[in-house]
């Protein structure tokens, strides 16, 4: 017997005119299918840029003169370094470094003109934070470039001489946290936020809809316990599964890929807690807006995917425009990925950290209220 036999293109076409009334009537997956490839090509059509510019430069100048100048103004002019001010000594600049306020210091030597005009080939030093070596790549190889540029505007008339030849003088880079650009050494402490980010959202985002899918939301609604209670009371067993993930990443990074570790256990567990709990707090304020587990998982998606790609942890931050910037500086994923480069590359205490810490409380907190405001004391 046929499959086709009996066949009704009448019953057929209801069943299809049914599920388009299903669609519609869930505006989440119909949101969902129209803003994931508006997203999308949002993103990697406009926000993603491997080759970043205008990255936030400081001098220490200890020589000033009109060549020196030349030099800030032609860095300025190659697109790659933004000039954001002076600081007074090395210290300063490896300080700033490490805080993430700057990507790259020049330091400009005392009597550096003089040595240049008697031929001695001084050199100048740009340090760089080299942690994302494709944040910093194509700005230091246009470093040297610049010398020519300097001589030939400076070094005319009774000097040309000097600029025949060898270069009047060179500029010698150094790349510090990881100065071999290997890509483990930022790909895998910045993998840790996104597993985390994956899973503690994701499982979380299914506990209330689960249960009202289960019917066992009664027995919740029924017990004489405050919103607050059962959100923090269903978020903390997750907080033990974000610390043996954490746990297992962290040896895989130092055993498996031999990423240095530089900073403090205990900083870094401090800093995955704060970061477990924010995600924590956006899957369960998901969970209590969703009304199925396939919503949830719709919601979780659409908030996964800009963390991932804006956060800086697969592309450069700075090579991103003001408005990618500002979005992903609303994203905890963004400060979770400075806080683990951070502590396994450069070693940093709590005072460097607060920048990107303080940020991960406000969004805690917030996004607790929500979910607390949200919470439906009732059945719909």
């Amino acid at each position: 017997m046929s499959p086709l036999d009996g066949f009704s293109l009448s019953r057929w076409w209801s069943i299809i005119l049914k599920e388009f009334l299903q669609l519609r009537r869930d505006r989440l997956t119909f949101a969902m299918i129209i803003g994931i490839p508006i997203v999308q090509l949002t993103l990697f059509g406009y926000a993603i840029n491997t080759d970043p510019k205008h990255m936030p430069t400081a001098i220490i100048a200890a020589d000033r003169s009109e060549m020196t100048r030349t030099m800030i103004a032609t860095m300025k002019t190659s697109g790659y370094f933004d000039i954001v001010g002076e600081l007074p000594d090395e210290e300063a600049g490896r300080a700033a470094l490490a805080r993430g306020e700057v990507q790259f210091v020049l330091n400009i030597p005392a009597g550096f003109t003089r040595s240049v005009l008697r031929g001695e080939r001084p050199a100048l030093l740009v340090e760089a934070d080299a942690t994302d070596p494709m944040a910093t790549g194509m700005a230091l190889a246009s470093v040297n470039q610049l010398v020519g540029s300097v001589a030939a505007k400076d070094l005319t008339g009774p000097l040309a001489f000097l600029a025949g030849g060898q270069a009047p003088f060179e500029v010698r880079v150094h790349r510090l946290y990881n100065p071999e650009g290997i890509t483990q050494y930022n790909i895998i402490p910045g993998l840790m936020g996104v597993i985390l980010t994956m899973t503690m959202v994701l499982m979380t985002g299914l506990a209330i809809t689960r249960e009202r899918e289960r019917g066992t939301m009664e027995n919740l609604l029924a017990m004489p316990a405050k919103p607050i209670e059962v959100m923090t009371g269903k978020i903390v067993p997750y907080i033990a599964i974000g610390l043996i993930q954490s746990t297992i990443i962290i040896l895989a990074a130092r055993f498996a890929f031999r990423v240095p570790f530089a900073g403090s256990v205990v900083t870094l567990y401090l800093a995955v807690l704060l970061f477990v709990a924010a995600n924590l707090t956006v899957g369960i304020t998901m969970s209590s807006l969703a009304q199925s587990q396939l919503q949830a998982m719709q919601m979780t998606f659409f908030y996964f995917l800009p963390n991932i790609l804006l956060s800086g942890f697969m592309f450069p931050f700075q090579g991103m425009p003001a408005w990618a910037r500002f979005i992903g500086n609303l994203l905890p994923l963004t400060y979770f990925n400075r806080l683990t480069r951070g502590i396994f590359l450069k070693g940093n205490g709590w005072w460097d950290l607060w920048p990107n810490i303080w940020p991960l409380m406000v969004f805690t907190v917030v996004v607790m209220a929500i979910a607390v405001k949200f919470y439906r004391r009732t059945l719909d």
